[in-house]
């Protein structure tokens, strides 16, 4: 297949915008409002966003053979293994009953990767954090900043309602559904499909260097089990972790495969880099394989993986290659509210992070 040529990295394709820096501390007061309410009432310190995991997983990554040339970039640019970890969430800064039904999250570490590191960047691992939609649910930094204050001010209250009001939104979010149009911002609020999340495809949403090119990232079910399992709803009214004890039931005797996608950038008109609620279309901008993850059958909520994974492990974009650094206004603001948030956990909880 024929391809448009890729637009080649530079840092010319980002758009610093005035005031980013004070964005970044109001976000950072926002979650604060978060940290401390869920802390508080918790005795116990958890993320800001997607506090509630659903499985933490060890697996592993293969990266393909004889890749071309666009593809064989940074981490990908030579076949091998490593091990992986992976954290499958809610994006809720408190931990509701699953019956509030809200976009999923996949969170991903990969081990023992070499190369030369972003500023900052502790470790020897590769993060990539995504979501079950493809685009994000502001243009800017500064309007996620009003979104996010207003759900730092409902945190932790109103339990009942925001149950009820879920119910309502789902309702709201398939009609539109069933005439092809997607809400990222109904979702957000609680109108998500209750799906599982081992069928779920999974987006980075924002896009980031790809060695000398641009890309968005994908993870995606191939194992037939988990392909049976896209879209399939799960019944979580007369339990608050149901979602959790379904995939652990799933996990226990399945194992499960994902493809690693990278949709390299091809126009920068139409897949910008500043404005990430703009879907990158697939027609002009396929994804590609580059890489396999196998999961092999576990408990998906051992004692020993949640020690390892949900409480002492931090993920974030900013975790990794340089030949990956985060590209855009959103994931600029990402860079120090992911440690913020890390960094009141490891005060609040007694221990230390790792990367």
């Amino acid at each position: 297949m024929i391809f448009t040529p890729a637009v080649p990295f530079s840092p010319a394709v980002e758009t610093y915008q005035e005031g980013e820096a004070e964005t970044i501390a109001k976000l950072n007061e926002a979650f604060d409002t978060i940290l401390e309410t869920t802390a508080t009432d918790y005795g116990h310190a958890v993320r800001a966003v997607h506090a509630k995991a659903h499985a933490v997983l060890k697996g592993t990554i293969k990266i393909a053979d004889n890749l071309p040339a666009e593809l064989a970039q940074g981490l990908f640019a030579k076949p091998g293994e490593h091990q992986v970890l992976m954290r499958v969430s809610t994006n809720a800064g408190d931990i509701l009953p699953d019956a509030v039904s809200l976009p999923r999250g996949l969170a991903l570490k990969i081990l023992e990767v070499e190369g030369e590191r972003l500023p900052g960047s502790s470790g020897t691992s590769q993060d990539f954090i995504m979501v079950n939609g493809q685009v994000f649910q502001t243009k800017t930094a500064e309007e996620f900043r009003g979104n996010l204050k207003l759900l730092a001010q409902t945190t932790d209250r109103l339990e009942g309602a925001k149950v009820a009001l879920s119910s309502v939104l789902r309702v709201a979010n398939k009609a539109l559904h069933a005439v092809g149009i997607e809400s990222a911002a109904l979702q957000s609020l609680g109108g998500a499909p209750n799906v599982d999340p081992l069928g779920e495809t999974y987006y980075s949403v924002t896009p980031f260097r790809y060695g000398d090119f641009i890309a968005k990232f994908s993870l995606a079910p191939i194992s037939t089990n988990l392909i049976a399992r896209s879209g399939q709803e799960i019944d979580a009214s007369d339990n608050e972790n149901a979602i959790r004890d379904t995939v652990r039931a799933e996990m226990a005797t399945q194992d499960g495969v994902w493809d690693f996608r990278v949709q390299l950038c091809r126009n920068l008109e139409r897949q910008p880099i500043e404005d990430s609620t703009v879907l990158w279309d697939e027609d002009d901008a396929p994804f590609r394989s580059v890489a396999t993850i196998t999961v092999k059958a576990q408990d998906s909520w051992s004692p020993e993986a949640i020690q390892q994974i949900d409480e002492t492990t931090r993920f974030s974009i900013w975790t990794g290659l340089a030949a990956h650094q985060p590209l855009g206004n959103i994931n600029r603001a990402r860079r120090d509210t992911y440690r913020h948030s890390s960094d009141f956990r490891s005060n609040f909880n007694k221990c230390p992070m790792h990367d």
